[in-house]
């Protein structure tokens, strides 16, 4: 309209399409739903793993007889993974449902309060907001991937990494089942009365007794908030230990748990059954490190008090930093007399990787000869606790899951407990 000024046109045509042009607007606004007329939903699960994508159902309903074009911004957390705006028609007395995808990369619980929303005519002229109370509480809980591997399908999630349950120690153990005799079975198990009647060489099959007790211990100190390829050894210690936990429960064992730091986080008593898994679950879920050093004796101290029967004692903690504590010897050496004792650790894979680098400078050979002198001081000192009668174990992170329900069942299976 400015140009056409240029060429001569009147103002008074000008303005008289200003007008219009206002009309057309304020027509366009009236075209656009209420804010009373539209009403929103929210559909989340309650429960959501580490790091796996779900999905997000927001249900628009417009109760008047306009349509219009929207854009939304749901109200999840900041550390939840997104991609905002979502845009959006619904029409005159319809319903749409839109869904998104979010990742929780944080364990906890959130609140989801808020739905905030802008929306327009299909002309355009205006646009209106409007913000919806919205009310979900969100479970953040560990990456269950590995325990549901395991649940499915046992034999083959240890076989995935190389590992394979060893025998059992002949004779030991509760009759389980008779099966087709295969090679490599011990043949003083052939059950010879279904042999004859089937005329198939059949085997007795046996399982290790039910009912130990199995105490998962996770420390929570500040060395195992290091940070790895996916999460920190915290998260990994927590997938790990309800991998184990979900083993032994479905082998019919008592599962207690004791997370700790400075002091007692949280105790879970043993029990046994699918049910106390999720106790379990919902115990340990939200834990995070602890900025203070871990407190070994008073753990071993309190698991005194706590565990009376013989139990084996699964650590997962940092091997490096509890090499150093001399004050949990002395624990060591009482619960020894009557619990089986196993620590699992993560490897340090910076350390391991240094060892290995080429030394075509003086200050890369020392750096890999400081590395190795760590690698030598570390194995000396894994020897002598041992001797004291601790195991341990430190693997990578991608195996850690698999390598502690390994030794789990090769002791069961050697009847050690």
């Amino acid at each position: 309209m400015i140009a056409l000024t240029v060429i001569g046109i009147s103002w008074t045509y000008i303005t008289l399409a200003n007008i219009l042009f206002f009309l057309i607007s304020l027509i366009d606004l009236l075209q656009s739903p209420k804010r009373k007329q539209l009403s929103f939903k929210r559909t989340i699960p309650n429960e959501m793993e580490r790091g796996i994508s779900y999905p997000v159902k927001i249900e628009i309903e417009n109760t008047s007889t306009h349509k219009c074009r929207f854009r939304f911004v749901d109200g999840i957390p900041q550390s939840f993974l997104k991609s905002f705006p979502i845009k959006g028609t619904v029409g005159k007395l319809e319903t749409s449902v839109v869904s998104y995808q979010t990742v929780a990369p944080i364990r906890g619980e959130f609140l989801i309060d808020r739905l905030y929303v802008r929306y327009r005519s299909m002309l355009g002229f205006w646009e209106k907001q409007t913000s919806s109370m919205l009310r979900d509480d969100v479970k953040v809980i560990p990456d269950l991937t590995e325990t549901k591997q395991y649940l499915e399908n046992a034999q083959q999630f240890l076989l995935a990494e190389g590992l394979k349950v060893r025998k059992r120690k002949s004779g030991a153990g509760e009759f389980d089942k008779i099966r087709s005799f295969v090679v490599g079975d011990d043949p003083r198990k052939i059950n010879w009365r279904q042999t004859a009647k089937l005329q198939e060489v059949m085997t007795n099959e046996y399982e290790p007794e039910h009912g130990k007790y199995i105490t998962i211990l996770i420390d929570c100190g500040r060395m195992m908030g290091a940070q790895l390829k996916k999460g920190d050894r915290l998260e990994k210690a927590l997938e790990a230990a309800i991998t184990v936990a979900a083993a032994a429960l479905k082998k019919g064992d008592y599962i207690s748990i004791l997370a700790f730091a400075k002091d007692i986080k949280v105790y879970v008593p043993p029990a046994k059954g699918s049910n106390h898994l999720q106790k379990i679950l919902h115990t340990i879920y939200n834990l995070e490190v602890d900025a203070s050093e871990s407190n070994y004796g008073a753990v071993f101290h309190y698991l005194q008090t706590v565990q009376n029967k013989r139990s084996l004692l699964l650590l997962f903690s940092d091997v490096g930093t509890f090499l150093h504590e001399e004050s949990a010897l002395v624990y060591i050496k009482r619960l020894r007399q009557k619990h089986l004792f196993l620590m699992i650790g993560i490897e340090d894979e910076t350390l391991k990787l240094t060892t290995k680098i080429e030394p075509i400078t003086t200050q890369r050979a020392m750096v890999k000869s400081i590395a190795q002198q760590q690698l030598e001081l570390k194995k000396r000192e894994k020897i002598r606790w041992e001797k004291q009668g601790l195991q341990m174990v430190e693997v990578s992170e991608e195996r850690l899951a698999t390598a502690v329900v390994s030794h789990y069942i090769d002791i069961m299976n050697r009847g050690l407990l």
